[in-house]
């Protein structure tokens, strides 16, 4: 079935999954939308595979042969700056946490629904597409600078090593400095999603930006929670 969400042209995903019916079914679908697809079984053989290929996107199951997703996904996040796409148990909130503190960009629980999974991946690889020229593209705040034209960020002139799901996080918050933004904000920004009141990829995501930029994750200066509200980027800490 060919969806009318097209991805770009000749998008490379490599899919690491062990159960061979639903990687060659998600293959189908994915190739007929469009994309490239790899497949790979072994969890032992992931991390070369992802790191040789440099694929567009990785899907990556957590429970895998040879080497589980979460210690695929804690080796291969800085030599790999591409999105990568967690599958997960549907009823176990820890994995997706855990993936999230590995590195992982999203998640999708199991059984996968593959619009889901397509608006999923679409919107994960719209984050490397280049940046239109209007507008503010670099921002700065103190000895933080955020450009967002190269998707990089530097403390005190050091680059600062961020997955693409923390640079968007962050560009959201600092080109928002002064105002709060919600939880429902963030999520529809930035997944084009509502949020259900009980995912905390935004909590997590935050936990690790914060000693990234300088910010003491027990007192934050920078990156303020808002109780019941959200989270607030301080202009002048």
């Amino acid at each position: 079935m060919v969806d009318s969400l097209q991805p770009r042209e000749q998008d490379h995903v490599l899919i690491v999954e062990d159960d061979e019916r639903l990687a060659s079914l998600t293959r189908d679908y994915l190739e007929a939308n469009g994309f490239r697809v790899t497949l790979e079984a072994d969890g032992a053989r992931g991390v070369d595979s992802i790191l040789s290929l440099q694929p567009d996107l990785v899907i990556l199951d957590l429970m895998l042969p040879g080497e589980d997703g979460l210690s695929i996904c804690r080796r291969v996040r800085d030599d790999y700056p591409g999105p990568i796409l967690m599958l997960t148990a549907r009823t176990d909130d820890m994995d997706q946490v855990l993936g999230l503190e590995m590195g992982a960009d999203d998640y999708v629980a199991k059984p996968v629904q593959p619009r889901v999974l397509l608006a999923r991946m679409r919107a994960l690889l719209r984050r490397s597409e280049p940046v239109e020229e209007s507008g503010e593209t670099r921002l700065a705040f103190g000895d933080l600078d955020i450009d967002n034209a190269t998707r990089e960020a530097w403390l005190a002139g050091e680059r600062i090593e961020l997955t693409s799901a923390e640079f968007d996080l962050l560009w959201l918050l600092a080109s928002n400095a002064g105002k709060v933004l919600t939880r429902e904000e963030i999520f529809s920004q930035l997944r084009g999603i509502k949020y259900d009141g009980q995912d905390r990829s935004i909590d997590v995501r935050v936990s690790r930006i914060r000693p990234k930029i300088g910010d003491d994750p027990n007192q934050p200066h920078r990156i303020k929670t808002v109780r019941s509200k959200g989270y607030l980027f301080v202009k002048d800490a």
